[in-house]
């Protein structure tokens, strides 16, 4: 006979095992499962799709014309990779930088004005402020390079002054939430049921997920050089622009000169592909990790899960063939930091391990950046542990950590990953090296830019020779800033009527390798929320906004349209 006390202690237990097999299954981050809570419908002139620095300047532009805008963000901290560790910002010429994009970086000089900021170094040992160091430049007083915390601080700030309204860790339904009727999104519903209704939609995520669910056209991977008549497009075997590549011969099979023991981890047994030609590649993807040096503030580099030594021997030769470039991209940010690129033949970039994020679901996008990060984390635990580190760098890297104050809630690792490139929107105007290079005039500038043509490496390979090499790293510089047209953010009038993309900006390839930078991406999303603002007052649709009025309202926003 069981005694209630018993059974009392019976039905405890089976409840404990059940909520630590609910807890054990419970995802890492990102979209819960669908909720039963019955659905809310929520309306606005404009709705923006994204929590990034794109989504946050278009906000507060629809909020200085006068609309109501809801921002739907699938994430919980703004401002995507100019607070997720990209500190180090990839300018250009500044000169080009207008409107609410130079204000963000107006808005970090003020910071860094107070004594306050200053935590962990003193303003002068980082710098003269009063006389422009390479942070800072400009009579408007900008600074360029800051702490992930000083970003997402600003854009909250931004929010709280417009009062936005934000939906945090609101998910887009990506197969079936998506209403299309007469060419015009009417509204899209999240995994949590809610439904968002808009008058003109912004698509500012970095991957492109409602531009993709509302039917718009667009590409992933490297155009053939022919589809545009472009030279660096395409399968770039060969050329070495940036460095990152092997400088000396390193055998790339797992017992050195064995070719039957199969090849080192991340090395792809297949040819990469004829010279200009197209592929589905991507180039890589890393996160731009925050260290530090100040012990006060340091965390030591953890072991990460899935660690696996094996992983980063191709490293450990690199380091035998001479290499000794390791710190020349902790580039110095305020309070003895760095934002911390990647650089080298082997370094924080997965090279090749992303081709499936544009189209992959929810979960396995977490898994592709789970597998970064274990990635990264393991690069580091390596380099601080292996004896086949030179000694005199192993030292001094254990004298670097991790940011203690920085990505708190998430173990100091950053929440965003480096999406240099997903999806792509293919629309009838269409930007490339043409237009980057100057060799091609821009109708209807939006903004302008000014980096070089930029891309990553995509795969590696082994050569004919029978050693290991890196393909796809691309860094020319235009001769001046070009401007974007208003068509490479607005999709085919065939296809929708009221939506505008930013981010994933009609472009090919190499080109994007040029606009894909933070700055730009503010610059786009003030202009594209300027031009729905447009479109609602004058009752047509995105492609129908007067070109003239755009310009007139973008130039009084302190836009730089053209030189």
């Amino acid at each position: 006979m069981i005694t209630v006390k018993q059974l009392y202690c019976i039905l405890v237990a089976v409840m404990m095992v059940y909520n630590a097999a609910a807890l054990h299954a419970a995802p890492i981050s990102g979209p819960g499962n669908l909720t039963s809570t019955p659905a809310k419908t929520y309306s606005a002139d404009i709705v923006i799709y994204g929590g990034t620095s794109a989504a946050v300047t278009a906000a507060v532009a629809a909020s200085r014309a006068g609309k109501s805008v809801i921002v739907v963000s699938p994430d919980k901290h703004l401002g995507g990779l100019s607070s997720g560790g990209l500190g180090f910002t990839d300018t250009g010429n500044k000169e080009v930088i207008g409107g609410l994009s130079r204000e963000f970086y107006h808005r970090v000089y003020l910071h860094y004005q107070q004594d306050s900021a200053w935590k962990w170094q003193k303003p002068s040992e980082y710098g003269n402020k009063g006389q422009g160091t390479p942070a800072i430049d400009g009579t408007e007083r900008t600074m360029w390079i800051f702490e992930p915390h000083v970003a997402e601080q600003i854009m909250e700030d931004f929010a709280r002054e417009y009062k936005l309204d934000i939906r945090r860790d609101e998910w887009l339904d990506r197969k079936k939430g998506v209403s299309v009727k007469n060419g015009r999104i009417i509204s899209f519903r999240t995994l949590n049921r809610n439904v968002y209704k808009g008058k003109v939609f912004i698509d500012a995520t970095y991957e492109g997920d409602l531009m993709a669910a509302a039917g718009v056209s667009y590409h992933i991977g490297r155009e053939a050089n022919s589809v545009y008549g472009e030279t660096w497009n395409g399968v770039q075997t060969g050329v070495f622009q940036h460095g990152h590549h092997f400088k000396q011969a390193v055998d790339p099979y797992r017992i050195s000169g064995n070719k039957a023991s199969g090849l080192l981890k991340g090395i792809s047994a297949k040819a990469p592909g004829e010279k200009g030609s197209g592929d589905s590649k991507l180039q890589a993807y890393c996160f731009r990790m925050c260290l530090t040096n100040k012990p006060e503030n340091r965390i030591a580099f953890p072991k990460p899960d899935n660690y696996d030594p094996m992983d980063y021997e191709l490293l450990a030769r690199v380091f035998q063939s001479g290499w000794t470039e390791l710190f020349d991209k902790f580039d110095d940010i305020p309070n003895r930091k760095t934002d911390t690129n990647n650089h080298g033949p082997f370094s924080t970039d997965y090279i090749g391990m992303n081709y499936g994020y544009p189209e992959a679901s929810y979960e396995d996008r977490r898994k592709i950046i789970k597998a970064h990060e274990d990635y990264q984390k393991g690069l580091y635990y390596f380099m601080i542990t292996d004896r086949r580190v030179p000694a005199a760098l192993q030292e001094r890297l254990k004298t670097w950590g991790l940011s203690k104050d920085e990505f708190k809630d998430n173990g100091n690792w950053p929440h965003q990953l480096y999406i240099r490139e997903a999806r792509r929107m293919v629309s009838d105007y269409v930007m490339t090296e043409h237009e980057v290079l100057g060799k091609r005039k821009v109708a209807e500038p939006i903004g302008m830019g000014s980096y070089s043509l930029d891309s990553h490496n995509t795969q590696r390979y082994v050569t004919e020779k029978g050693y290991v090499q890196n393909e796809g790293d691309i860094g020319v510089h235009p001769p001046r800033p070009y401007s974007i047209g208003y068509g490479a953010i607005v999709p085919k009038a065939s296809q929708c009527a009221n939506l505008l993309v930013p981010v994933c900006l009609s472009s090919s390839h190499i080109a994007y390798g040029s606009a894909r930078m933070e700055p730009v991406f503010m610059i786009l999303g003030e202009s594209a929320a300027t031009a729905a603002a447009l479109a609602i007052d004058a009752n047509v649709t995105v492609q129908e906004v007067s070109y003239g009025k755009l310009s007139e309202a973008l130039l009084k926003q302190g836009q730089k349209l053209k030189m």
